[in-house]
């Protein structure tokens, strides 16, 4: 039996804090964690808010190599966890493209990396969750307890049954260096043909494959990029400072990265979504301190201008058309990917998208993806000019038909615009609403759509 850090008696204190404050604050408030850093795109603020502090819920507790677990404080960055159980030659099944999404955050929200082909989403690989509910009970769910329906609802609820205090996954061995090779297609069907394939088979010419995920450049460039775990590397390539990694792929097949950097590949220039900064100049670059080139400081920047509206004002100065906020993940059937690509080039026009397939390894109660199916999530982030005559949101309805209409799903981390009925059918509330009634009888929470749709 693995020996218990004294750092569980902090988190019992900081638990015991935060059912207190939960407790005190008025009813006619709707509470809401009090985060360092966030990783949604909705900033519709309601009326009335009372702030939870979480941040003595942001550490590690406990990594445990031999049973190949961890248990973490809901609010702990996956950059934090992941710094824990490297020295132990593990990871999270799962690891999230950006530093600071939370593991709360990727449970009761969504997360997906290049590792979900085989091992699904982040809350796949949970084995325990304590979590504070709506009606300020602390309660540790599991799959098999008494508590097993919160557990599987607790998946794409946003924080609406509760909040994550908590929670023990499973860890993945790993290897120092990831190989990896960058395959150029011209065609949309081949590439999605050929990504299906080498998710079933796991293999490429041959040779086992730990991760993929594909870039879309265009109609006629696109890339699969396959990593392999490696124990020797005859080099690392270094993508945190002058050169930028999505660059790359289309200059070189092959190339090798250290694990961590391979984690952590798309934080530096939060995917391609930097340029909008100018840190891609490179005299820009050079004289950026590297402490600056990370997510949450282009996601700080986001926000001031959302809160100011620096570049409405200045599209409005030089009589630019208006410009829509596109940031979206989507999920769509593997078989129609080539639809989705073709739709989206032509009706959106954004570039560069990013391709990860995944796969459910069982049925969740509030993202109803079938369990075994392929699907491919497409990401898109950045903005939009919207024809002359169009409104806010003109692209994203756009966006929600296509996808529904391809059989596929869209997450909430970002603006929604679905009517009532709609959105419960989608959102599965036939089962949400069980779950909601009985840990938050008195709706002290927002319920699924008020939060993500509605914005309350």
């Amino acid at each position: 039996m693995p020996e218990r850090t004294t750092s569980m008696t902090t988190h019992r204190r900081a638990v015991e804090q935060i059912r207190d404050s939960y407790a005190a604050i008025p009813d006619d408030a709707a509470p809401r964690l009090a985060k360092a850093t966030t990783n949604l795109f909705r900033f519709r603020e309601p009326a009335k808010v009372a702030k939870l502090s979480a941040r003595d819920l942001d550490q590690v507790i406990h990594v445990d190599p031999d049973a190949r677990t961890a248990e973490v404080q809901g609010m702990t960055t996956y950059e934090n966890l992941v710094d824990a159980t490297l020295p132990h030659g593990l990871m999270p099944f799962v690891v999230p493209q950006l530093k600071t999404i939370t593991l709360g955050g990727a449970v009761t929200g969504l997360g997906i990396e290049s590792s979900s082909f085989r091992d699904g989403l982040p809350h796949e690989s949970v084995e325990e969750l304590e979590i504070l509910t709506g009606d300020g009970r602390i309660v540790v769910a599991r799959a098999d307890n008494e508590f097993s329906d919160l557990f599987h609802a607790f998946p794409n609820s946003y924080g609406t049954l509760g909040y994550a205090l908590r929670i023990k996954i499973k860890l993945a061995p790993v290897q120092p260096f990831v190989r990896l090779t960058h395959v150029r297609f011209t065609d949309a069907d081949k590439c999605m043909l050929a990504m299906q394939e080498i998710c079933e088979t796991r293999e490429h010419d041959g040779d086992p494959i730990d991760f993929i995920d594909g870039t879309f450049f265009g109609p006629d460039e696109m890339y699969i990029t396959l990593g392999r775990f490696a124990e020797r590397a005859p080099y690392a390539s270094d993508y945190t400072g002058m050169r930028i990694y999505y660059q790359s792929m289309r200059n070189r097949t092959r190339d090798w990265l250290t694990i961590r950097d391979y984690l952590w590949r798309w934080d530096t220039d939060w995917f391609w979504c930097s340029r909008a900064f100018g840190v891609q100049q490179p005299l820009v670059r050079s004289i950026t301190p590297r402490r600056w080139l990370r997510s949450d400081v282009y996601r700080k920047l986001v926000g001031l201008d959302q809160r100011y509206g620096i570049t409405a004002r200045i599209d409005r100065w030089r009589d630019n058309p208006m410009h829509e906020s596109v940031i979206q993940d989507v999920e769509v059937p593997v078989e129609r990917g080539a639809e989705f690509l073709e739709f989206f080039h032509s009706q959106v026009g954004m570039t560069p998208l990013w391709m990860c397939p995944l796969k459910a390894t069982r049925d969740w109660s509030l993202y109803p993806l079938d369990s075994g199916r392929l699907y491919v999530n497409f990401g898109f982030w950045g903005m939009v000019a919207l024809p002359r005559g169009r409104q806010d949101g003109y692209y994203n309805r756009l966006i929600e038909r296509a996808v529904h209409e391809l059989e596929g799903h869209k997450s909430l981390y970002s603006t929604s615009f679905y009517a009532r009925e709609e959105f419960w059918r989608f959102y599965n509330g036939d089962a949400y609403w069980p779950v909601k009634r009985a840990y938050d009888p008195g709706g002290r929470l927002l319920d699924l759509y008020e939060k993500c749709v509605r914005g309350r």
